[in-house]
């Protein structure tokens, strides 16, 4: 099971990070993604993290300003975003696959529940 949190609403140029935390489940050995979704907008992949060798992935858009990194001993999976703008505003969701020792992209199984990020003046 996974829980998605730390959303809120930010101010153009803020900061929020993302959380992650998985239960039934070790992070460390399963790829983790972060989707977002705007309203009207299809799902769009943000960011990833591999389990083989922890390599990450960003989507142009927010490369510079989004970054994503694991605490094992947490079992959780941050998004950390910074800089934030209007277009960012989204329902932010994290999911994971079911293998062992993958690599950025994979078919993600197991999804959380969205938190909402709201940008705006």
């Amino acid at each position: 099971q996974l829980q998605a949190s730390g959303g809120g609403l930010v101010q153009p140029g803020g900061s929020l990070r993302l959380s992650c935390a998985a239960s039934g489940l070790t992070l460390y050995y399963h790829t983790t993604g972060w989707f977002r979704q705007a309203p009207g907008k299809e799902r769009e992949g943000v960011s990833c993290i591999s389990s083989s060798d922890g390599s990450t992935y960003v989507v142009d858009s927010v490369k510079g300003r989004f970054t994503i990194s694991r605490d094992n001993a947490k079992n959780t999976v941050y998004l950390q975003m910074n800089s934030l703008k209007p277009e960012d505003t989204a329902v932010y969701y994290c999911a994971t696959d079911r293998d062992y020792g993958s690599s950025c992209p994979v078919e993600y199984d197991y999804w959380g529940q969205g938190t909402l990020v709201t940008v705006s003046s």
